[in-house]
Parts: structure tokens; sequence; C-alpha cells
């Protein structure tokens, strides 16, 4: 019968070097960060805050600019949002608002105008 002791040792032996192994790259791994703090929450006086600046941009673009259409529109769902208490998205769509007014994206040939349709149309 074969000594057990050789037949033993090798997986002992794997099993330590691979212990060794995992301890050198818990060792070298790049260390934890401490959890995050909990975000600031947002307020309602935040959002209104928000939407004024927004709306002060986009009153300086003229009254048929299609940007300021877009702008005031983006305005509205922002105002709709902090009705409804989300008021991270109320200052999502007050950023929009303003990056509309401050980058008009929307033009119109000259001569063309937009035709907005009332509700009951």
């Amino acid at each position: 019968m074969p000594p057990l002791r050789p037949i033993i040792g090798v997986p002992i032996i794997g099993l330590l070097s691979g212990l060794l192994i995992l301890c050198l790259c818990d060792a070298f791994a790049p260390s934890r960060a401490e959890p995050a703090a909990a975000p600031i929450e947002t307020t309602r006086e935040d959002c209104t805050r928000a939407v004024a600046e927004a709306r002060a941009l986009a009153v300086t673009l003229p009254a048929d600019d299609l940007s300021r259409y877009f702008a005031e529109r983006h305005l509205q769902q922002a105002l709709t949002e902090a009705g409804n208490g989300e008021f991270d998205d109320c200052l999502e769509w007050a950023a929009r608002a303003s990056d509309e007014a401050r980058n008009p994206r929307h033009q119109l040939p000259p001569g063309e105008s937009l035709k907005i349709l009332r509700p009951d149309e």
C-alpha cells in the first residue's frame, strides 16, 4: 500500500498556494471606499429657484422664437413634476429649459411660423 502522505500533501499544497494568491490579490486590490453619504434632498424651493432662473433666460428670446417655445414647454413639465413631488425631475426639466434658452437649436426658416393647435383642434 502506497504511503498516504504524498497523496494528501499535494491537495494541501495547492490549497495553501491558492489561499496565498487570494491574500496577495486582496492586499493589492484598490481600497474599498466608504459608503457614499446620502444625497442632499432636493426641495420645492430649489425647484422654484431653478424654474425662475430658466424662465428669466427664456423671456430673453423673441416671443415667436421656436427655442423659446420649447423652453416654455420644458418649464411647464418642470412645474408638473414639482406638483407631483418629483423635485429632482423638476430640476432636470428646468435645466433643459435653461439649455434651450442659452443654446437655441430650433430655428424656423425665414417666412415660416409655428402653428400651435389648441387642445380642441
